[in-house]
């Protein structure tokens, strides 16, 4: 393997291929801040490290990629993977516009290259079991759906390009919802979007707080829940409600254990992502490497990646024109194109 992307997201993707998975070897590391990849590679026992991602897909030794760059360099990486022949794993999104998204999911299906994008609650057990009850029919009809995101941080304004939330928070929520919903596809939202938490932000584009409403082909109703000031710590959850019942997934809590106390009732939280998807983060890349090595599509792909995409770029599109936004051939269009 060799990794894109040495920030906070690829360190921890770097650390599970050199030392978490059995079948992975992590033979090289690039980052645009050459030093910061050659910090990770001597930290790993990486024996390659350089500052241009060119370099590493043409080192040959590099079978597959995994890349975890910043999000408006993906698709023009995947692009570049797959013309050097490399199956590659992506962080979600693939891509930050329909037409960058297109060429991607045309130029994987040409490869014939395993290409998976990091939607990695599929990889959560409770996540899958829910899901796996939608697709099997137990929960009967699906009529509701729901899924949030509350990340405890929030980041400084000029490190978050616009329209962050819809395209980098909520669009794991928007596959979530298509996870949970099979077979249906997305057909119109409603988005609304605010700088709640620091209005001063505002001005730079950074919108904290976002709900959306999602009406799928099949008649079912979703409504997707995102803000960046979630003061108890990273909380992450799901449900499905359908004509023979329900099933949720995902908590904020670090474990079971309560503890009860003159001061009340305390349950610990997790505080970032990588805490509370650890072994789900860890089953993601272990199945792309499984599928580069029997030759098999990975579980969530390209065409996986369009279809939250299209919800993000809706959403865009509802919050700019304050009203709701049809999804049908939107990206087939290739010019939605998210702006400040």
């Amino acid at each position: 393997m060799g990794l894109i992307g040495a920030g906070r997201m690829g360190s921890f993707h770097a650390a599970t291929l050199a030392r978490r998975l059995p079948h992975t070897v992590l033979v090289a590391v690039a980052d645009a801040d050459e030093e910061r990849a050659r910090s990770l590679a001597a930290e790993l026992g990486v024996a390659a490290a350089y500052g241009d991602a060119g370099a590493l897909l043409a080192d040959e030794r590099v079978e597959a990629v995994v890349i975890a760059a910043p999000a408006r360099h993906h698709a023009a990486l995947v692009l570049s993977a797959l013309a050097a022949g490399k199956p590659v794993f992506c962080e979600k999104p693939m891509a930050v516009t329909s037409d960058e998204v297109d060429r991607v999911v045309e130029a994987a299906g040409e490869s014939g290259l395993a290409v998976q994008v990091g939607f990695n609650r599929r990889f959560a057990p409770d996540f899958l079991a829910a899901h796996d009850a939608a697709a099997s029919g137990d929960l009967g009809s699906v009529q509701l759906l729901r899924s949030l995101t509350r990340d405890p941080g929030l980041v400084a304004p000029e490190r978050v390009p616009p329209w962050t939330i819809f395209l980098e928070t909520l669009i794991h929520d928007f596959d979530m919802l298509a996870f949970l919903n099979p077979g249906a596809e997305a057909v119109e939202v409603v988005a609304f979007a605010d700088a709640l938490v620091a209005p001063a932000y505002r001005e730079h584009g950074l919108l904290d707080t976002a709900m959306v409403t999602i009406r799928y082909s099949n008649g079912a109703l979703a409504v997707a829940e995102a803000s960046f000031s979630a003061v108890y710590g990273y909380d992450v959850r799901a449900e499905v409600f359908g004509s023979n019942g329900m099933m949720t997934a995902g908590a904020p809590q670090r474990g079971a254990a309560v503890r009860y106390s003159a001061a009340g009732v305390l349950q610990a939280t997790v505080r970032s992502d990588t805490e509370l998807f650890d072994a789900a983060y860890v089953a993601e890349l272990s199945a792309f490497a499984e599928a580069v090595q029997g030759g098999t599509r990975p579980p969530v792909g390209p065409a996986d990646a369009r279809a939250a995409l299209r919800v993000a770029l809706a959403c865009v599109e509802s919050v700019r024109r304050h009203a709701p936004a049809p999804l049908a051939g939107r990206c087939a269009a290739g010019q939605h194109r998210p702006e400040a």
